[in-house]
């Protein structure tokens, strides 16, 4: 996980850099988009592959694949290659997020799992530190191409360790659990709808990234396909916000969808209508990480004394704040500096909500089911991530063609996000744990319900 972090945080802030020189810039979009949309098939794959055979399996293959990813996009030379090598990074990510979630779950007892998820969240911390300003030093002082051989050769530790320490273990899928979850009954999603949902998340990216006949009709065909195709990977009613499973997963659409997409627009609305330097909106990731960290850290010792629940509307409400702040951001008057505090405002929201809302998944599904909890989570995350920006997207295009400021694309930009961000503050009573709160009251916690994960 620290490599993961890192290798996000030292690659992403490159990528415009590598689509320059690679004369691609026009393709921005499409290798952008293609990470989240292919983690959408990886996090498929493992969650089913971890529930029939373990979690080692898919693990090490997503730690291998990622190495491998890594070089096919430093050898890039043309903007389609390293396009080709975001989307296997994509699933490599996919198979790694959801094998680490699955095995916390097949493998830790259930009054160390939420410290488990916090210290996972907590491997993000040097990674922000250090990974943005290191490499931005590489890049300038040698390539870009540097950053992703380096990534690739320290990734190629824990990839040897996977695949040499971990191969005589059994594999074995998490044991069978007594009936008595609220979630009795789960499906796996077949192989071509994971395809399609991954390829109609990369369409849609793309179509949004201007407006001319080629890319509406790309967003069209992107769109139809996820209506088709989306529900199919996930539990049922989940769109009608259903009690248990289906609720925690349609939160974490909305939860991730609304901080991802702010944390796509304030930094750009720093750079271009705020004019700040480039070191403040480092400062603005870097805050955010920590305030994720240090608020995942929180909650995992809050199990015994707040329903999970109510962390997830805490969480949610605090989200609410943040944009609130952000929009107030476009006023001309009030200092760059709110809108940096927005996006760590927003981070402790989501180190209350996500961890919370990965346990609460766990709670709603039997034990050899959780690789497929933790696979529709990671679906649901990269879902609302396409969805919302591309939404959010499309309106501040609009907006900024019939304005000659770029500050009223982005307020309409902020108070389009409270609608996602709101709705999961109401919706959150829908996930709790039946009888949560007389466990936590007589110092159980909740995953004695019937399990828990991130």
């Amino acid at each position: 996980m620290f490599l993961t972090g890192f290798a996000a945080l030292a690659v992403m802030p490159l990528l415009p850099v590598a689509a320059r020189d690679l004369d691609g810039v026009g393709l921005y979009p499409l290798v952008a988009g293609a990470f989240v949309a292919a983690s959408l098939l990886g996090g498929v794959l493992g969650g089913a592959w971890a529930d029939s055979g373990g979690a080692r399996r898919p693990l090490t293959a997503g730690v291998v694949l990622t190495v491998a990813t890594l070089l096919v996009s430093a050898t890039s030379t043309t903007i389609w290659q390293l396009a080709l090598g975001r989307f296997t990074d994509g699933i490599a990510a996919g198979l790694v997020a959801v094998s680490v979630n699955a095995a916390i779950g097949q493998s830790y007892p259930d009054h160390l799992r939420a410290r488990a998820l916090s210290l996972m969240s907590a491997c993000w911390i040097v990674p922000s530190l250090a990974g943005p300003p290191l490499a931005g030093f590489v890049a300038a002082s040698w390539s870009w191409r540097v950053v992703f051989f380096g990534v690739a050769g320290f990734t190629l530790i824990p990839a040897a360790a996977a695949v040499l320490l971990l191969r005589g273990q059994p594999a074995q899928p998490g044991a069978s659990r007594k009936s008595g979850s609220s979630e009795t009954s789960v499906y796996r999603p077949a192989l071509p709808a994971t395809v399609a949902v991954s390829v109609a998340a990369a369409l849609t990216q793309y179509g949004v990234s201007a407006w001319n006949a080629w890319h509406a009709a790309c967003a069209s065909v992107g769109v139809v396909l996820l209506v088709a195709f989306a529900p199919k990977l996930l539990p049922p009613r989940t769109w009608r916000a259903g009690g248990g499973l289906p609720a925690t997963v349609l939160l974490r659409a909305l939860t991730s969808g609304a901080f991802f997409t702010l944390e796509a627009f304030v930094p750009l609305m720093l750079s271009t209508a705020r004019h700040v330097p480039g070191v403040v909106t480092g400062f603005a990731f870097t805050g955010a990480a920590l305030a994720w960290a240090g608020a995942s850290w929180v909650q995992g010792r809050l199990q015994n004394r707040v329903p999970r629940h109510r962390l997830v509307a805490i969480g949610a409400a605090i989200m609410a704040a943040a944009v609130a702040v952000a929009a107030l951001c476009t006023i001309p008057a009030v200092p760059p500096a709110a809108a940096v505090s927005s996006m760590a405002m927003a981070a402790v929201g989501m180190g209350l909500a996500t961890p919370s809302l990965t346990l609460l998944s766990l709670a709603h599904t039997p034990a050899d089911r959780q690789g497929y909890a933790s696979g529709a989570m990671q679906t649901s995350q990269s879902l609302g991530q396409t969805l919302v920006l591309a939404v959010t997207s499309a309106l501040f295009t609009a907006v900024s063609a019939a304005s000659t400021s770029p500050l009223p694309a982005f307020a309409g930009a902020y108070v389009l996000l409270i609608l996602p961000i709101a709705s999961a503050a109401c919706l959150a009573g829908r996930t709790r744990v039946a009888d949560a709160d007389q466990l936590d009251a007589s110092g159980l916690s909740v995953a004695t319900a019937e399990g828990q994960l991130r």
